[in-house]
């Protein structure tokens, strides 16, 4: 089982400086959208699909809330009409030592506390900061061939994909000069469908933008059904960053880190290249 770059390998520029920045600042902004999008989250903890919503309709498909029973304050999570005990975590959480009515625990959020306000001022400003850092990405990707090159999945990357996925599953590893199919397939799931979309549903739930293009609440079937959209998305993206995270670990997070922080990276021989 190979789990780091041999010694013998040799270190070879794999990242530009364009792509190591803006993985950066993306790694920063989707960090603090999460937890500000959280605190948004708590104002109104429930999802819905289609156009109406509120205290006027049970159509809920997800919700958190929390109850009362036998004197006791429990945190309850709801979800397509299934009910699930989450005290301590969703709900109902531990504040000063008691369990206090809130969606999520204060450090899942920001602010720590209760403040709408100063969420919505956070979570504004790093969507602009995605939005105009994705930007950046396409351009210099577009200009220095990064994309076709390295991101854009081909026939042969499709038609390897399932054994690249067999050798994931099997913690084998390879070290190339570009990326293997399965992180082609990802990446371009993320930057060209899971951000656009993230970005696109965020504008949607928007009275603003929805002035300006009518046609999105169509495209999405009502703001509500966005705002589902744009919640589900996140949860893709944070299950992104786990999986991602656990193959840096056990592909070499020295080597891995070091690709992203200098550019250059040490890689399988030559000769043991699929």
């Amino acid at each position: 089982m190979k789990l780091i770059a041999p010694r013998d390998g040799p270190v070879v520029r794999r990242q530009s400086v364009w792509t190591r920045a803006t993985h950066w600042l993306w790694a920063i902004a989707l960090f603090f959208l999460l937890l500000s999008g959280l605190q948004i989250f708590m104002a109104r903890p429930d999802l819905y699909i289609g156009t109406q919503s509120g205290f006027a309709f049970d159509n809920s498909i997800f919700s958190i809330g929390a109850v009362v029973e036998n004197g006791v304050l429990r945190g309850v999570t709801d979800l397509f009409g299934h009910r699930f005990d989450t005290t301590g975590w969703l709900g109902a959480v531990w504040q000063n030592g008691q369990l206090v009515p809130q969606s999520f625990p204060g450090w899942m959020v920001i602010p720590t506390y209760r403040d709408l306000a100063s969420g919505r001022v956070v979570h504004f400003f790093f969507a602009w900061v995605l939005g105009a850092t994705l930007l950046v990405w396409l351009i210099s990707s577009l200009v220095n061939r990064h994309l076709v090159r390295d991101v854009l999945p081909r026939g042969r990357d499709l038609k390897a994909l399932p054994r690249d996925v067999a050798d994931h599953v099997r913690l084998r590893l390879h070290h190339g000069r570009s990326y293997n199919p399965l992180q082609k397939v990802s990446y371009f799931a993320v930057l060209f469908v899971a951000l656009p979309l993230m970005i696109l549903t965020g504008l949607t739930m928007s009275p603003g933008f929805n002035a300006l293009a009518p046609w999105t609440l169509d495209l999405f079937g009502g703001r509500q059904t966005a705002r589902t959209i744009h919640f589900v998305v996140m949860l893709s993206l944070v299950a992104f960053f786990v999986v991602h995270i656990a193959m840096v670990v056990l592909a070499g997070p020295f080597n891995e880190l070091r690709s992203m922080i200098t550019g250059r990276m040490r890689i399988d021989p030559e000769e043991t290249q699929p």
